[in-house]
This record gives structure tokens, C-alpha cells and sequence, in this order.
């Protein structure tokens, strides 16, 4: 092509340029990790455990996904199998705006701030850090997948506000084509306050764009006015009209103002989460773009409001959202539900941490020492650094920290005099909790577990950022065997890094359980993902936590009382006011 005609066809392109636009959008594809199965029966387990699958069986199953981390790489891996399938988006991504990644926490009547964590600063810097443009492309990137992602005849709904909607406009008529604008829904609200020297916003823009020519398109009715009632009729002349009123009301069109924002303490939806959106807005949105058995995503899921709705009205969902806290509110929201279908947490699988090892483990353990701010210290074969007065051993990337390792370093610290050691690692076999004070006393060695966060893979400069360590929390169950029948209790927890805690909340905590937000059990675990069989969690209608559960073991089918003796792993997981885990596996025999 002549360079001038070339030139004439870009000027002549319709699109939003910013500088060192990409229109290439890379395509990371890396394997899902399901790390929890929630409402699943027994039968449906079994049946996913067989080794053999029909097509059918699969499609059987399908459980409803919410899955922890970033959409980008989400949805690139969600490609392979969900290409073409998706019926409906919907995003209600960040306006430009930081706020969304501090989450208010209560406990019992106080209010505490929970503040962005590393991951979450990261895409914060990313994102709005650099500008305008850096905003722009991570849009950008992303609408690209979701159009992939999109069914021929599926619909995408973007929610936005007066910061940036009028680029993003532009932006999905070059990705979707404008020919597949389908309409700008202002959505209108009252509330908050009136500015002195210009119009207050009160409204936002939802822009709704089609794959292709074909699209779903369920129209729905609000009331008619009260003037209309008393008509009798409407005002346009036509054959409903000559008719009368419809019973269903009048069809909606493209400003909605019958929907109120969720502002008061009061309601009972609030959940005091950041851009949450009120299920009326999204059951209009559902229902109009989507029918029974549809699937619907959202990769901003903030506090799952869409998860829900789609959960109510028959339609299949996937979730995704890159807060941790914003997986563990949804997760609590959709069992609170009656009736929720399985769904499944998920994560990417550990492939950033394969990262750290690219450049040799002494760059690895370099890098977690400056993470620790522990000085190296060298001349050892297991010990690494030192940090005020105590060793440091860091556990391989790729490994969990057992009770081998554990007595291995121990015995060298005492070889050498040191009396006490700090013990870092991703993962940790279960039960060592219960090892460690034996095995110090056993060394005159004082040992601390501490959990590398996840958080550390998204750091860039490991000398300047910091990140929140946590020493592993402390679990003590107690459990009674009656028959068949197990009950298991809570008997102690202790939050290992209550300095991490505002000093009013701590003077507030009168129990152990207030440390506790949600625990749940699985009484058959395999070795498997963890299957939640049992929960209590708090939420605002029900502020307080059951601290004891039963379960009754049926017959083993073909076995009769005697025969033989039944065992069972019982893994107990608690979640505390952090969002962190602790888990603790009971081994059972009937």
C-alpha cells in the first residue's frame, strides 16, 4: 500500500489514541488452582473424584466459579475453554479512583479501615499511578478479552461515571465496532451532597454494546405514574392507548431513575463495600440481557452483587475480582443465600512464584531477606539472615515447610548456639503447630512460623516496598465422638499479629472468637480440595458465630457395625478478620 494511502486510512480511522497505546493485548494462559468447593453433595463429590469423564458428565457439573486475582490473566486463561461462551458481561470497574482498594471492616459496633494490600497498591500505581493513559490501556486490554470471551449473540455492560465514561466510549465502538452500540443508559439517583459552585453528579453512564447482529433483548416494565393510573391511559396515542394500560406497566427505556442507590446504614443489602451496586439494578440488567441458564461474568465482582442476582434468577455465573477481601465478602454473601448452587474459589495457579527461581535461589532468598528486612548472613548450610537478634531460614518456593525441615534447622541453630529462629514459608504442613513447641524445647530453640504472603510475588523492588508478614495463627479445636456422630468446637484462637490492628479495636475484643470471621469443615477430606460441608460466618443480619458443629457419619455402604474401623481426615478452616487462613486437620476413627 502507498504510504499515503496508508496514512489516509488512519486519519480516516475512527479510535482513541493516547500515547504508547497497544492494540496487541498479550495472552498469558496459566493453569486454574481450585482451592475450595462450597455446596457440593456428596454424590456430585464422588462423582468428580472418578478418574473417567464423558463430555456429559462434565457439562453436569458445572459448578459457578469465583476466582482471587488479576482479570487480565484470568480471563486470557479462561480463553481456551469459555471462548464464544460467555452470554453476558458485566464491569463496574474503578473510575480512576484508589478508594475502591480500602475495605470497611466491623467488629461487633466499631468500624476499622482495612488498607490496600501489595497486590492491590501494585494496581493501583499501574493503573492510575501513570496517568490517564496507563487507566486507558488497562481498559483497553481487558475489553479485548471480554469480547473474546463474548457469545456471537452476547451483550457487554460497562458502568461508569463522569471521569472517564466518555472514553470508554470510544474505545468499545473500535473494539465492538460502533455499528454494535446498542445505547447509553443513564442510570440517575439522588443523595449526598450539593456542591456551591456546580450541578452535582448524580448520575451514571452504563454502556451497552452487542458482539454481532443478534443479541438477547428481554424487555422489562417498571410502574406506570400516578397521573397514568388515574388516566386510565397513557398520553401517546396508539393502540395501547385505545386500550388502556398495560398489566405489566410501561417498558423501561434508556434513563432510569426508579432505582436508588444503597446509601442508608440501614438497608439491609449495605455491606459497606466500596462501588457496591444495589441488586435491583442488577436484576434489570440480567433479565434484559440474559436468560435461564445463561452464563453471566463480572471481573470487578467487588462485593458479588452480580454473582447474587444471576444466583436468584437461574443464570450460571463466573466471578472474578482482585481483592482477597472482596472473594471472602462474596463467598459469605452467596451462602447466605437459601438454595445456592455448588460454586467453586479459585486461584492461577503458583506460576509466579516460578518467577523468583528464574534467576537462582540465592537471588530468591536475596529477595525474600529484603522483603523481611533480615540482613544475609552467610557460612551456614540452612540458615540465610538475621533479623533483630533471630535467625532466619527461608523455605524453598516450591515446597511446603515440613517437620523434617523444621528439625534440620533447629539442630543447626544449636549446633551453633543460636537460640532462636524465624521459619518463612509459603506453605506449611499440617498440624505443625502442635510440633513446634516440642521440637523447640526439645533444642532449647524458640521457633517462629511465618507465612511469605502471596502479596510478595507483585513486589518490584523488594529494598523499598513493604509487606505485611504474618506468623501463623493459632488454632485449638476440641472434638467428642458419640457413635457416628462428631462434634467439633472451637476451644482457642490466637491472632498472631494483633500489632497490625488499630489500638481501639484491640481494647474492643473481649473473646478469642472476635478475632474469627467465618470457619467452616470438611468431614471427609481426601487429600483434595477443600470441601466446605459445614460454615458459620458473620454477617450484618447475623453478626455473631456458632463456636460448635456435628456431623453424623453414615454407614459405609457394604460393611456392617464392627466390621471394620472407618477413618476419616477432618480439615477445619478459619478465616480471620485479616482474610487469612489457618487450617487444622483432625484425624477421626468410627
Amino acid at each position: 500500500m502507498p504510504k499515503n494511502e496508508a496514512k489516509a486510512n488512519k486519519v480516516n480511522q475512527t479510535g482513541l489514541y493516547w500515547p504508547g497505546k497497544r492494540t496487541e493485548v498479550e495472552r498469558v494462559i496459566l493453569p486454574f488452582q481450585v482451592v475450595e468447593t462450597i455446596n457440593e453433595s456428596k454424590a456430585d463429590r464422588e462423582k468428580a473424584q472418578r478418574d473417567l469423564f464423558t463430555k456429559q458428565a462434565r457439562d453436569e457439573l458445572w459448578r459457578n466459579k469465583l476466582i482471587w486475582g488479576d482479570n487480565k490473566y484470568i480471563m486470557a486463561s479462561l480463553l481456551p475453554k469459555f471462548a464464544g461462551k460467555i452470554n453476558l458481561i458485566y464491569i463496574d470497574p474503578p473510575f480512576a479512583t484508589g478508594a475502591d482498594f480500602s475495605i470497611n471492616i466491623k467488629l461487633g459496633d466499631l468500624k476499622w479501615t482495612k488498607e490496600a494490600s501489595v497486590i492491590e497498591e501494585k494496581a493501583y500505581r499501574d493503573t492510575w499511578g501513570r496517568g490517564l493513559d496507563s487507566y486507558l490501556q488497562m481498559i483497553y486490554d481487558r475489553l479485548v478479552l471480554m469480547r473474546e470471551l463474548l457469545a456471537d449473540s452476547g451483550s457487554i455492560y460497562v458502568h461508569l461515571d463522569w471521569h472517564v465514561g466518555h472514553y470508554v466510549k470510544i474505545m468499545m465502538d473500535e473494539i465492538f465496532g460502533k455499528e454494535n452500540f446498542r445505547n447509553e443508559v443513564v442510570w440517575c439517583y439522588s443523595g449526598g451532597g450539593i456542591p456551591r459552585n456546580e450541578f452535582p453528579n448524580k448520575h451514571d453512564i452504563i454502556l451497552w454494546h452487542t458482539k454481532g447482529d443478534s443479541w438477547v433483548f428481554n424487555t422489562q416494565y417498571r410502574p406506570y405514574s400516578e397521573g397514568t393510573v388515574q388516566r386510565g391511559r397513557t398520553r401517546v396515542k396508539g393502540v395501547y392507548a385505545e386500550k388502556g394500560l398495560r398489566p405489566e406497566g410501561t417498558p423501561v427505556n434508556d434513563w432510569w431513575a426508579d432505582i436508588p442507590k444503597i446509601t442508608s446504614p440501614t438497608d439491609y443489602e449495605k455491606l459497606y463495600f466500596p462501588t457496591q451496586k444495589s441488586e435491583a439494578l442488577m436484576e434489570r440488567i440480567i433479565k434484559i440481557g440474559s436468560n435461564e441458564g445463561n452464563l453471566v461474568a463480572d471481573f470487578f465482582c467487588g462485593s458479588g452483587t452480580t454473582l447474587a442476582v444471576a444466583e436468584k434468577l437461574g443464570r450460571r455465573w463466573i466471578g472474578a475480582d482482585l481483592s482477597k477481601f472482596a472473594i471472602h465478602t462474596t463467598r459469605k454473601r452467596l451462602l447466605d443465600m437459601p438454595d445456592c448452587k455448588p460454586f467453586e474459589v479459585l486461584n492461577l495457579g503458583k506460576y509466579q512464584k516460578a518467577k523468583l527461581k528464574e534467576n537462582g535461589v540465592s537471588r530468591y532468598i536475596d529477595f525474600i531477606l529484603k522483603l523481611y528486612r533480615a540482613e544475609p548472613f552467610s557460612g551456614y548450610t540452612i540458615l540465610h539472615g538475621k533479623k533483630a537478634g533471630r535467625m532466619v531460614h527461608i523455605g524453598d518456593v516450591d515446597s511446603i515447610i515440613t517437620e523434617r525441615e523444621i528439625r534440620e534447622t533447629v539442630k543447626e541453630c544449636a549446633s551453633v548456639g543460636v537460640k532462636s529462629v524465624d521459619i518463612l514459608g509459603w506453605d506449611f504442613e499440617m498440624g505443625l503447630h502442635d510440633l513446634v513447641d516440642r521440637i523447640g524445647d526439645e533444642y532449647s530453640v524458640n521457633i517462629r512460623l511465618v507465612q511469605i504472603p502471596r502479596e510478595a510475588l507483585e513486589v518490584r523492588d523488594a529494598a523499598r516496598e513493604e509487606v505485611k508478614f504474618f506468623d501463623l495463627n493459632y488454632l485449638e479445636l476440641e472434638h467428642k465422638l458419640s457413635g457416628k456422630i462428631l462434634t467439633i468446637a472451637l476451644k482457642e484462637f490466637v491472632i498472631s499479629n494483633p500489632e497490625y490492628l488499630p489500638g481501639e479495636v484491640k481494647e474492643k475484643v473481649g473473646k478469642f472468637t472476635d478475632y474469627i470471621d467465618y470457619w467452616a469443615v470438611d468431614f471427609d477430606n481426601k487429600n483434595d480440595t477443600f470441601h466446605n460441608m459445614w460454615q458459620s460466618f458473620r454477617t450484618r443480619k447475623h453478626p455473631s458465630l456458632e463456636t460448635k458443629c456435628s456431623h453424623t457419619y453414615l454407614p459405609v455402604r457394604g460393611t456392617q457395625t464392627g466390621e471394620k474401623v472407618e477413618r476419616y481426615q477432618v480439615l477445619v478452616k478459619v478465616v480471620d478478620i485479616f482474610g487469612n487462613d489457618t487450617n487444622k486437620l483432625l484425624e477421626i476413627e468410627l
